[in-house]
């Protein structure tokens, strides 16, 4: 009884058993089903993924020249120790900052910055951990390969800036692309990740686009633990662009020279080709070495002078020609010259107006640096007669200076192809904050506006353009440094999956010119009093070049009231032009900060800008031409 017992409790235990395996054999294979079939395609990418990764192969950016040729930026090969996220994986303890920083001689923070950025971007990616690495940090790494699998030597290419502080502000710099910038629309659809590399400023930032080149990659086989193996296949980089620029080398070294020679050594030098608005030379002091935020950004003594360069309260970063915004002076009188004869507050044949050696509005005497009796205009320009503009100021009305404004482009960009200008300031742009304050725009702000001060402050690029389209008789050009992008090859066979086409070739796009409308003989009149500043015993005949003649106009802009005037508050010296004066080939303005007097300071650097020139294009001798009737 007990044995039958015993064997009819077994055959129901049989029975559980067969019940359970047959349970647990459905979910397993059921499991089996999901994961082989249902997500085969998911696990099996996966699995490749873990044995094949894709390296990239940075892209050289395109070289930079001058309009001759010579080479003002270019790239250069450098070993960097690059560090993967796959490799990395969630290890990123202390322990990891510390053997980094050791053994690579970096910042503790600036390492645990690098990773933190790398943990934010998809598994597999890969980030410069060191840039320039030394022998001894390419042995480190070899060294230590089994201990930190994540880091690797890579040879990659480096942005170089063979002049240093030489057009910096010109060319900019390159450097990572910021957290900030890859959220915003402008970079976001554009495919850009943590650690690209992109133009900061200049035509670096300006032209990026074309500079930058389409990076490659190698297909590797790579172990557990992310070690290459083999190599499966390399897709070689395109190279961005070359860009040829309108830059002359020689004139932005002599631009250079005579800020350097400055009395404050802070101003700016522009020289252009008022035919086309090609920019020959853009010099801005103090100025900033572009390779330490290429090379030093990951050092403690880059990251110093970085931030000294920001505090710096000379602000070597500021590009005076497109972003300094100073009062005119009298360089402000040419465009109300012409703004003046459009709106018929004066002709040719009745352009006189009293000097007065001042003028009296209210109980408010306002000098002239003399007492020129009654001058016609063309004099007034040559002697720069305060007197004859604050009736003149007067007479136009702040409705004419206003539409005088409007008709040189002052109340906006210039169109520059350099990020960041800065719009003039005018009567325009205060008018409504004057009336807001003050109840009325009174004749006093009309009489200061008149000769440069008070509500206008322009940029030097600003100045030079509009002063340019006088020597062209009314032909206004957009200013620019392109001249060429030179096209660049294929990279594949089309039809291959890693065809990337040819980019083509181009130049500058001129678009038309503004034109100025002004009867021939109102040009006259203005290039008349133009040529006397220089040639007729002017403000500025110390400057006189035989046989070459210049047509300019000097500005002492007021920075202080009188008696403050001195030192850092001293005035602005200005000094802008044209030559020939009849048939232009080159414009040039100089405006040395805080220096005292137009004639004495800005000028002369003009005059070697244009000896420099004519050093070249005639060999040292000064061109002969036709003096026209005056």
């Amino acid at each position: 009884m007990k044995i039958y017992d015993h064997v009819q409790n077994l055959g129901a235990r049989v029975g559980a058993i067969q019940v359970i395996a047959f349970v647990l054999l459905a979910v397993l294979g059921a499991r089996l089903y999901y994961l082989q079939v249902v997500k085969g395609e998911y696990y099996s990418d996966r699995a490749e993924n873990q044995r094949i990764r894709l390296i990239p192969i940075p892209a050289p950016r395109g070289a930079i020249f001058d309009r001759k040729g010579r080479i003002l930026v270019d790239s250069r090969p450098i070993y960097n120790v690059v560090i993967s996220n796959d490799g990395l994986k969630q290890a990123a303890g202390p322990d990891k900052v510390v053997d980094y920083s050791q053994g690579l001689s970096l910042e503790p923070q600036f390492v645990t910055e690098r990773l933190s950025v790398l943990k934010k971007q998809n598994e597999f990616e890969s980030l410069v951990l060191k840039e320039n690495a030394t022998i001894e940090d390419i042995a480190w790494v070899e060294a230590h390969s089994l201990e930190f699998p994540e880091l690797r030597v890579e040879l990659q290419p480096q942005r170089h800036y063979p002049l240093g502080t030489t057009l910096a502000h010109v060319l900019g710099y390159v450097g990572e692309i910021s957290p900030k910038q890859l959220e915003s629309d402008a970079y976001k659809d554009k495919g850009f990740r943590p650690g690209d590399i992109i133009g900061k400023g200049g035509l670096e930032q300006y032209y990026d686009e074309f500079l930058r080149g389409r990076p490659g990659y190698k297909k590797v086989i790579v172990d557990s633990r992310g070690r290459v193996q083999s190599e499966l296949e390399t897709v070689p980089p395109q190279s961005g662009q070359d860009l040829v620029t309108t830059i002359d080398l020689d004139l932005q070294m002599t631009a250079e020279d005579q800020l350097a020679k400055s009395s404050t050594k802070r101003g700016v030098v522009i020289a252009m080709d008022p035919n086309n608005g090609e920019i020959l030379a853009m010099a801005s002091a103090p100025s900033f070495d572009p390779n330490i935020f290429v090379k030093g950004a990951s050092t403690p003594e880059g990251r110093k002078q970085i931030a000294e360069y920001w505090k710096d309260e000379t602000r070597p970063l500021l590009n005076r020609a497109i972003q300094g915004r100073y009062p005119p002076g009298s360089t402000w009188k040419i465009p109300e010259s012409v703004g003046a004869l459009q709106e018929g507050a004066i002709t040719v044949a009745h352009s006189n107006m009293l000097c007065g050696g001042g003028i009296t509005i209210g109980n408010k005497l306002t000098r002239c640096m003399g007492n020129h009796g009654s001058p016609p205009l063309d004099t007034a320009i040559t002697r720069s007669c305060d007197g004859y503009y604050y009736r003149l100021g007067l007479k136009m009305g702040i409705e004419g200076i206003i539409k005088m404004v409007e008709t040189f482009g002052f109340d906006k960009r210039s169109g520059i192809d350099l990020p960041n200008e800065k719009v003039p300031q005018t009567p325009k742009t205060w008018m409504k904050y004057v009336i807001k304050h003050e109840g009325k725009w009174s004749d006093i702000r009309t009489v200061y506006a008149s000769i440069g001060q008070d509500t206008v402050v322009v940029t030097p690029i600003s100045m030079l353009r509009a002063v340019s389209s006088v020597g062209m008789r009314g032909k206004e050009y957009i200013p620019h440094f392109l001249k060429e992008f030179k096209p660049i090859a294929a990279v594949g066979e089309e039809g291959d999956p890693n065809y990337i086409p040819a980019r083509p070739g181009f130049t500058f796009q001129h678009p038309e010119p503004t034109i100025i409308e002004l009867q021939p003989a109102q040009w006259d009149l203005v290039l008349k009093g133009m040529w006397g500043v220089v040639n007729a015993g002017g403000t500025a005949g110390s400057i006189r070049i035989p046989g070459f003649d210049i047509a300019g106009k000097t500005g002492t802009a007021q920075v202080a009231e009188v008696g403050k005037d001195t030192g850092k508050n001293k005035d602005h010296s200005w000094f802008v032009s044209f030559a020939p004066a009849y048939k232009p080939e080159m414009s040039v303005i100089a405006l040395i900060e805080n220096s005292g007097f137009g004639a004495a300071n800005a000028a002369p650097a003009v005059k070697a800008m244009y000896e420099s020139y004519l050093s070249r294009r005639d060999g040292g001798q000064p061109a002969t031409q036709e003096v026209a009737a005056r």
